[in-house]
């Protein structure tokens, strides 16, 4: 359905009960069912849509054609988008980057939330990148506002349509009410907004004015105003002239509700928006449908909820300026291919490090004495670990015996490592043991690349350790990467302040970690199809004046054809 030229190319019976109004929103649903109910939706919330497109079975267009059909559409600014699944991973990674480049923003909702990965029990990078957990790094790697339900699919997608993008993440917040100010603060710290304060002066011109206000921010400059109508806008003036907010929201409580209140709410944002042309506003009261299309016509955004205000803002605030996809640098090196099947670790640390990761020192030993010698090569304290292809997890079979010193221990750990093993899989092929240099400190983090059914090879980063699985605290990205998107990686992890020197530990060489992640998906990407699963657990991250970030165990599994 195109709105504005009355075209209706469907069997769906929801433009026969009443027909949407003409907007700036496409949306494009894989199910008719859901299409239909959505336009319904956007006819009562008096949304206006560009086109309206369903895909069905996609037995020829897929909803990736009706995406990037939208992202260069001039009649459309935003786009809606409802998935139940996707058989062609880059074609909709392309169509997505499209719509980043023309700088539209996606507001979709994704059904299902399955772990295919899960089964494959060789790796823990296929169990913790199941596949919704994939289809959520890519909309995050192309800016897409993934809505939780349906209320929040309209709410986005019509407050991207009337407000846009604010420059940053920086935000005012003014209140008439200091529980609402603080309900407010609190919301905008959970969501990552930047609630600076105001600086003295801008502090003392407030407090000139109304002595037992608020003033730092949020400002709180009381029911003062009832008596000073014309504190609203001179308040909001010192704020954005002081800070420069990329955002600013006021809350008024039940004021838009009365008539007398109503001109000086209108003039304070058609005030506002004149002298701030990039700055997104938002109001928190209560309006009339029609006082409330009068303010979102000066693109102020209109919210009954503060929080939901404070929600909305944020994700507002993730999405990319256009253009800013980020482009990842093609492989230099040439392509290979690897023998299907798990590589045993001293085999998969040397293709590691060639392709530039940084591996641990080690040594491939055959018996007892090779093995005490060693242990006197490498010095301090060792590691010793049986070499089977057939065991991928060795400490699960008492095949790891750490913190080693001197040749008498590594011989003897040697035989012991050997004998566990021989014990709990008299089938398994060993191929000797490795002794590899302990290393003290640092954190214990996991990377890995997954192959995903849709979008091929995906990048994983974490906290490593026992406790992977059970905090899954990871970051996913399809590859290819850019190195931007290795740094972003590592801060978005929930525990980011135990890589940045918390409780007074030295802040760890991210540089290197990025490195590290870089060369992974590098060599990921020249292995091709050929690579089922590549680990590196743990990598240990540690602070640069250390040596930075290195491998001490990899396991890494070929693809059959």
């Amino acid at each position: 359905m195109n709105i504005a030229r009355n075209v209706y190319a469907t069997f769906s019976p929801a433009p026969g009960v009443g027909r949407v109004a003409a907007g700036r929103i496409g949306l494009v649903s894989q199910s008719g069912a859901f299409g239909a109910y959505a336009y319904s939706m956007a006819r009562a919330r008096g949304v206006g849509l560009s086109l309206w497109a369903t895909t069905g079975n996609e037995a020829d267009v897929q909803f990736a054609d009706c995406l990037a059909w939208l992202a260069q559409d001039p009649a459309t600014d935003v786009i809606m988008g409802y998935m139940e699944g996707c058989r062609d991973g880059p074609r909709l990674r392309a169509a997505l980057a499209l719509a980043q480049a023309h700088g539209k923003p996606v507001v979709m909702v994704k059904v299902g939330s399955t772990a295919l990965g899960a089964q494959a029990a060789a790796s823990h990078t296929a169990a913790l990148a199941g596949d919704d957990a994939v289809y959520d790094a890519v909309f995050r790697q192309y800016g897409v506002l993934r809505a939780r339900n349906l209320t929040e699919f309209f709410d986005l997608a019509h407050s991207a349509a009337v407000a846009g993008r604010p420059r940053d993440r920086s935000i005012g917040l003014f209140t008439l009410s200091g529980g609402v100010g603080a309900l407010m603060a609190d919301e905008a710290s959970a969501q990552g907004l930047d609630v600076r304060p105001l600086s003295d002066a801008a502090q003392d011109t407030l407090r000139g004015w109304v002595p037992f206000a608020a003033p730092r921010n949020p400002v709180d400059i009381t029911g003062q105003v009832t008596n000073d109508m014309s504190l609203l806008a001179r308040s909001a003036r010192v704020m954005l002239d002081d800070r420069g907010f990329a955002s600013w929201m006021g809350f008024l409580a039940a004021a838009g509700a009365s008539d007398a209140f109503w001109p000086v709410l209108r003039d304070l944002v058609a005030s506002l928006r004149a002298a701030y042309p990039d700055t997104l506003l938002a109001i928190s009261t209560l309006l009339a449908p029609e006082r409330r299309a009068e303010l979102e016509a000066m693109r102020c955004l209109v919210f009954s909820d503060p929080s939901d205000g404070i929600r909305t803002i944020a994700a507002l605030a993730g999405l990319k300026p256009a253009g800013a996809a980020s482009i990842a640098p093609a492989p230099t090196a040439q392509p290979f291919r690897l023998s299907p099947g798990t590589l045993s670790e001293p085999d998969a640390l040397a293709l590691l490090a060639q392709a530039g990761v940084p591996v641990v020192a080690h040594r491939v030993v055959r018996s007892a004495d090779e093995a005490a010698a060693a242990a006197e090569a490498l010095g301090d304290a060792v590691v010793v670990k049986i070499v089977s292809a057939d065991i991928p997890h060795k400490s699960d079979v008492g095949g790891v015996a750490l913190g080693l010193r001197g040749a008498a221990q590594a011989r003897a750990a040697f035989e012991r490592t050997r004998d566990h093993a021989l014990s709990a899989r008299p089938d398994a092929r060993l191929g000797g043991a490795l002794v590899a240099r302990m290393l003290a400190g640092g954190v214990e983090c996991i990377a890995g690349v997954h192959r995903d059914p849709v979008f091929g090879p995906v990048l994983m980063f974490g906290l490593g350790g026992i406790h992977v699985e059970t905090l899954r605290d990871v970051s996913l990205r399809a590859l290819p990467i850019s190195r931007n998107d290795a740094l972003a990686m590592v801060r978005e992890l929930r525990a980011f302040a135990i890589l940045d020197g918390a409780r007074g530990r030295a802040p760890v060489d991210l540089e290197s970690i990025a490195d590290a992640l870089c060369a992974l998906a590098g060599f990921a990407l020249r292995a091709g199809d050929s690579l089922d699963s590549a680990e590196i657990n743990p990598l240990i991250a540690r602070p640069a004046a250390d040596g930075g970030c290195v491998a001490v165990d990899a396991l890494v599994v070929g693809r059959a054809p």
